[in-house]
């Protein structure tokens, strides 16, 4: 078995303010109905990248189904003119994500369906949702700002099968206000309590609903945010924020010591306009690793330019030689510089340098 050299940080810039009782129950119920390869995939995310195992599908496909938005948060790169000029605003075609989920079923245990825009404004989300969850994905997830979840559409949702979805709220009042625009507290906060109505109503513990923050939005009032939604999610989650806007481009960044990246061995990225990005993190495409119109998933995964990035990983700062890399967050130090009291509990606060 080969042994990287290297610093891995697992899941790193996303902080619980949850209690582990509350933290446990939630993975309890995301893994209700296939609890032994959930335990098997749970494992696999941390012990793959860990020790430097390409399996023989990734443990999660991202599948962006659209890069339009309907709202400008001011600390979103999608407002960036970066962005802009790299990446359109568009829908997948419903062809290319049935040709994805053909390809991974049984293969692939989860997928998310979200990456830079609102997903549930693609014209089909319901039909995406059902096709792959009857095709046998085990785990459907996406992230909302909440915005176009209806009574109606949370319903058909959950019927056709979500299992996960975290709702992005920034801050209480007239803090969200200012952050959400045109969005008001008192709907996105409707919303959460119908989407609780509703599941206890058909009896379903799923979609399980994760309530994310960013940490300054609620610095000044942790405790508050966390009793407003704590009766009606099974999670509540904050991040610290992360700089957009290029500001820091020309200044020193202080890194990890021999970082390496986990996100290579755990799952690969599908853009709406079908290309294939090495993680997450590339919000500008600038490492597209192949197009899923003429290439496979299992052929990407495995291909020389995923490789040749794994092996760059592997040496010693070897991920400053790219890009994208050098400008994520995750490589980047962090200071433990504040901390948030809630219900006694003490919850540190790992902001960037």
């Amino acid at each position: 078995m080969e042994q990287p050299n290297n610093n891995m940080i697992m899941n790193k810039g996303n902080y619980s303010l949850d209690t582990d009782e509350r933290e446990l129950r939630f993975n309890q119920i995301r893994g209700a109905g296939w609890e032994e390869e959930y335990a098997a995939y749970r494992n696999n995310w941390a012990a793959l990248p860990q020790n430097a195992i390409v399996s023989e599908y990734p443990l999660l496909v991202d599948i962006e189904l659209s890069t339009v938005c309907n709202l400008k948060c001011p600390m979103c790169y999608t407002i960036t003119e970066e962005f802009k000029s790299r990446v359109g605003c568009n829908f997948m075609d419903w062809s290319l994500f049935t040709r994805i989920i053909d390809e991974i079923a049984g293969h692939v245990p989860a997928i998310r369906l979200s990456l830079r825009g609102e997903p549930t404004l693609h014209p089909d989300f319901i039909k995406c949702v059902e096709y792959a969850k009857k095709k046998g994905i085990r785990e459907i997830s996406f992230l909302t700002n909440g915005s176009n979840l209806s009574e109606k559409s949370f319903q058909e949702i959950m019927l056709a099968g979500a299992d996960w979805i975290i709702i992005s709220i920034d801050g209480l009042y007239d803090t969200y206000e200012s952050i959400r625009k045109p969005m008001t507290f008192e709907n996105i906060f409707e919303t959460v309590a119908m989407i609780k109505r509703i599941k206890q109503a058909h009896y379903s513990e799923k979609p399980v609903i994760k309530i994310q923050s960013i940490w300054p939005a609620i610095r000044g009032n942790p405790g508050e945010f966390y009793d407003k939604f704590l009766a009606y999610a099974d999670l509540i989650a904050f991040n610290p924020i992360i700089d957009f806007s290029g500001s820091h481009k020309g200044a020193k960044i202080i890194y990890e010591e021999n970082f390496s990246c986990p996100q290579l061995y755990q799952r690969i990225i599908i853009t709406s306009d079908g290309s294939y990005l090495m993680c997450s993190n590339d919000e500008n495409q600038t490492e597209i690793i192949g197009n899923a119109y003429n290439e496979t998933v299992y052929s990407a995964w495995h291909g020389e330019n995923l490789t040749r990035i794994r092996n760059l990983h592997k040496e010693k700062d070897g991920f400053k030689n790219i890009q994208a890399c050098r400008e994520c967050y995750i490589p980047r130090k962090t200071v433990e510089n504040e901390t948030a009291v809630v219900h006694g509990r003490v919850i540190t606060i790992k902001n960037y340098i």
